[in-house]
This record gives C-alpha cells, sequence and structure tokens, in this order.
C-alpha cells in the first residue's frame, strides 16, 4: 500500500467519527484541529494517538513513508493535521534542520537554509495541501482574513509564518517564509558559541545591562539584533516593570520572563498612535520597543525616554548608526512636526548605544555584532556627535575597540561607580589586545 493510500484511509475513518459527531463535540474537535497544527503538544499527541489506533486496526503499520518522516504515524499526521513536509524542519527533527534558522515554500519547492545557503529539499507539497495548510493557519488566527494577500502568524513553539498569495504572487508561485530561533539558551555565551560576539566582551555587556544604558538594536532582516535583544533582556533585573511594544507578537516576553512584571502591547499604526498618551502614563521602569519602522514609534521612543526612563531597548531596520538620528527625527517631523535638528540632539540626547548587526556574506548561517556606537552632544558646540566603541575588521576576522567613552556615559559613574570602573577596564584592556 502506498502512503497516500494510508493516508486517505485514515482520513476517511476520522470523517465518519466527524460525520457522528453532535455540534458541541465537533465544536471542541474543530478547536482541537487548530491548536494541533499550531503545535500543541496535547492536541498534538491526540490526533497521533487516534491515527496510531487506526493504523493498528486497518493494518497499515507497513506502509513505506517518505524519508523525511520519522514513522508512517508521524507523516499521516502531519499530511493530514500538521505542517506536511515542513514538520520535520519546524520540529527539528535532523542535526541540519536544527541549526537552519529559515525556510521557504515557493509554489511546491520547499528551501532550508543550511550552512548559510538555500538548499532545495526533496519533499513537495502540493497546491492542494498548501492551500490546506493556509486555511488551517488562519483559523488559528481570527484576526486574518482568508482572502488576504499577505498574513503573518506564530506557531506555539514561536516560528514565525509570513504568507504571500493570491494577486501579490504569480500563478502556482505562493510563498510561506519560516523564521525560527536556534538558539537552545538565551545568553551572552551563547552567542559568542555561535561568534556573533567575541567571548572577551561578555562580562562588558553584562555590566552595560546592570549599568541600564538606553540601547538600539540596528540591522537588516536576519542579521541576528532580535536575538540579541532577547538575551539582552534575559540579563534585567526581574523586579523591574517593563513595557513591552511590538508591531506583531514576536517575542513572548511572558514566556521568557515569567517572573519579570512586563506588560505586553501589541500595535501598529493608528491602533499604537491611540493609546501613546496612556502609554506616557504608565508607570513603567523600561521600555522595550520591537521593530520600530515609522514616526509614531521613533516618537513614543522619544517621549517616554524623555521623561528620564532608563534601561529602554530597542530594534530598527537600519545599517547605519550614524545616520540612524536623521531618519528617525526625519520621520518624526513628517508625522508630528518640529525642527529636524532639535529632534536629532534630544535623540542624541536620550539614546545611550547603537549595536549594529549583519549576516557575513560568505556565509549567512553567521550573524555578526559588526560595530558599537555612542551617541552624545559635544559639551562646547552641543551638536550631536557618533563615536565607535567598537568595530569588526571583516578581513582578519577580529573586533577592534575603542576605550574612548563620552562624558555623557561617564557621567553614570556617579550612581554605578563599581560597575563603570569594570567597564572602563574591560574597555582598556579589550582596545589594547585589539591593536
Amino acid at each position: 500500500m502506498e502512503f497516500k493510500e494510508a493516508c486517505d484511509i485514515v482520513l476517511e475513518c476520522l470523517e465518519k467519527e466527524w460525520k457522528r459527531a453532535d455540534e458541541a463535540d465537533r465544536l471542541t474537535r474543530l478547536e482541537s484541529e487548530k491548536r494541533a497544527i499550531m503545535g500543541f503538544e496535547e492536541e498534538m499527541e491526540l490526533y497521533k494517538s487516534k491515527i496510531g489506533e487506526i493504523m493498528v486496526d486497518k493494518q497499515l503499520n507497513d506502509v513505506e513513508c517518505p524519508s523525511w518522516y520519522k514513522n508512517v504515524q508521524e507523516g499521516i499526521f502531519n499530511e493530514l493535521y500538521g505542517l506536511a513536509g515542513l514538520a520535520p524542519w519546524a520540529y527539528d527533527e535532523t542535526e541540519e534542520y536544527k541549526n537552519s534558522s529559515s525556510a521557504k515554500l515557493i509554489g511546491d519547492r520547499l528551501y532550508c537554509l543550511i550552512d548559510g545557503v538555500s538548499v532545495l529539499q526533496p519533499q513537495r507539497i502540493s497546491k492542494e495541501r498548501r492551500e490546506q495548510l493556509k486555511r488551517s493557519l488562519l483559523l488559528a488566527t481570527p484576526r486574518e482574513r482568508l482572502e488576504d494577500g499577505f498574513h503573518e502568524v506564530y506557531l506555539k513553539n514561536g516560528i514565525r509564518i509570513t504568507i504571500f498569495s493570491g494577486e501579490r504572487t504569480k500563478p502556482g508561485q505562493d510563498v510561506m517564509v519560516f523564521r525560527k530561533y536556534v538558539m537552545r539558551e538565551l545568553s551572552f555565551e551563547e552567542l559568542a558559541k555561535l561568534k556573533t560576539i567575541p567571548y572577551n566582551a561578555i562580562e562588558l555587556f553584562k555590566l552595560m545591562v546592570k549599568i541600564g544604558f538606553n540601547v538600539i538594536f540596528a540591522g537588516p532582516v536576519r542579521s541576528g539584533k532580535t536575538t540579541f535583544l532577547q538575551v539582552w533582556q534575559s540579563y534585567e533585573d526581574v523586579r523591574l516593570e517593563g513595557l513591552a511594544i511590538a508591531t506583531d507578537p514576536e517575542t513572548d516576553w511572558a514566556g521568557l520572563m515569567p517572573d519579570a512584571p512586563i506588560m505586553q502591547l501589541v500595535a501598529d499604526g493608528k491602533e499604537l498612535e491611540e493609546i501613546t498618551k496612556p502609554l506616557l502614563r504608565g508607570d513603567n521602569d523600561y521600555i522595550l520597543l520591537e521593530e520600530m519602522r515609522d514616526g509614531t514609534a521613533f516618537n513614543i521612543a522619544l517621549e517616554i525616554t524623555s521623561t528620564g526612563t532608563r534601561r529602554s531597548k530597542a530594534t530598527v531596520h537600519t545599517g547605519n548608526a550614524r545616520e540612524l538620528p536623521f531618519m528617525m527625527a526625519e520621520k518624526i517631523r513628517t508625522k508630528y512636526g518640529g525642527e529636524t535638528g532639535d529632534i536629532i540632539r534630544r535623540i542624541v540626547t536620550n539614546f545611550d548605544l547603537v549595536f549594529e548587526f549583519r549576516q557575513l556574506e560568505s556565509n549567512r548561517a553567521v550573524k555578526k555584532l559588526t560595530a558599537i556606537t555612542q551617541y552624545y552632544n559635544d559639551p562646547k558646540t552641543l551638536k550631536p556627535k557618533s563615536a565607535k566603541i567598537m568595530e569588526y575588521d571583516h578581513e582578519r576576522d577580529v573586533w577592534i575597540w575603542n576605550n574612548y567613552l563620552s562624558p555623557k556615559l561617564l557621567a553614570n559613574e556617579a550612581q554605578y561607580p563599581e560597575e563603570m570602573g569594570k567597564l572602563k577596564e574591560i574597555l582598556r584592556v579589550l582596545e589594547e589586545e585589539s591593536r
């Protein structure tokens, strides 16, 4: 018996159960199906168990399944209720998939990023199955409408799925893009193992978190900035009250820091603008802003930090720390008015450090911290200035350090004398070792 025939037999048995069920039972089963495809373990195991019973009853255990599935039961589940051929990648069933941070389904072809290269996989997913998969994912996210050509949904394990279809794509070339985090542990040590940051700077970063600088993590898509934000935040004092604002629920802060009082809001565009005033009145020790991209988000960041709020963190798509204040100021000015120069001075006053990230061109699986830039206003001229504390030398594959700290950063010695003393000494040693 072929694998597809076995899938059809199991499906037929499950459909008979559906027809015999009353309305209340059907609603329960429908909810279970939605949770199963989103990756909730209890519901996944429920359907795998049902499939296992049918396989025994119908003598399907000797069926040969496609090579990318662990066994027939797993394969049938994923073909009927799971992610089809994407499941082995999504649930790390091989070492290659475990270390792969992204996958793309273009038409029926699946590509996975392996060792920095997009590799075509043997599994194919038919148009009918792709449509079924799309409908199932969107049923689990009621805010998304099936007729829209663009969607973003999240699985239970945090994988983000971006769907392009309909008029946004060519016929038969609908696209699903899958992103996942491959770090097993959120720590600076783990980032050093991945060669994202240097080992000898780990204590420096921990001191920076403790002192409470306002920081921005910048870089293109898939450069590692969100992962670095999560690692940085994981060292934050869990007693402090935080406010996390995101345009989509990319990071589950309650799951990452269950003991920390972090309010998490999901808002964008008009929704974000409507809650600006209440946010400014909120009693929060710091703010987390993921994916700042418009004047509203930049303005919220500026207004909240203008009240003296420390320990604030943000991510933004840009590749140049020196140009970032101008970009932010222009978007704020266009939206709310004001003079660009004045807004830039406020940004440079309120934010201390910008960390820039890149993928290596030679291996896109490797993310690098490429620069750390400090912002400050010149004490004499009051003009906005920036100075690099660190810059990555691509040719030599080394980090070059500079131990100059502006008067603005040195002012933290009054409140954190011990931490600032250690920070200055580490920077001095880093500069000597790198030159």
